[in-house]
């Protein structure tokens, strides 16, 4: 049948819910049923990874082709890890983070012994310090999701 390469694509472009093909147009316009949005980002789930859910929620899409049709596009996010990292709770006790993005600790030596130590001398102790920039990549392990500047002096 001569015809064989257009009720091809006629019936892909049939399972994918897009109009027939017109006699004169070449272009077909891709009609898609509607999704639904979801509220919050998931990063576990494809369509939040793929490229092509937004495409398809934002606009009607046209298509030249029927080698169009058959490969989408995607894109692909390379960052992304598969799971989420946790937070070493006894770090995050003894580091903060400041407000130009130090990491901040308090002194040692006021854990047992306060007695033979006078007030200025503890004072001294219980102040925040910054953390030396050679410590910071040990301290942002055991807490990923800290708000750091690393370029903070």
């Amino acid at each position: 049948m001569a015809s064989s390469p257009i009720s091809r694509t006629t019936t892909m472009v049939f399972s994918l819910g897009i109009k027939g093909p017109q006699q004169h147009h070449p272009v077909r316009t891709v009609h898609l049923s509607p999704f639904a949005k979801k509220t919050s980002l998931n990063l576990s789930s494809t369509c939040s990874i793929s490229g092509f859910t937004p495409v398809v929620l934002n606009r009607l899409s046209t298509v030249a082709s029927p080698s169009q049709i058959s490969n989408p596009q995607f894109l692909t996010i390379v960052c992304a890890k598969g799971y989420k990292m946790k937070t070493h709770k006894a770090s995050a006790k003894r580091f903060r983070v400041s407000g130009s993005g130090k990491i901040m600790r308090r002194r040692a030596g006021k854990q047992h012994l306060l007695a033979k130590k006078n007030t200025k001398r503890k004072l001294r102790l219980s102040k925040m310090v910054p953390v030396d920039q050679s410590d910071y990549n040990n301290v942002i392990g055991a807490l990923p999701y800290l708000k750091v500047n690393r370029k903070a002096n």
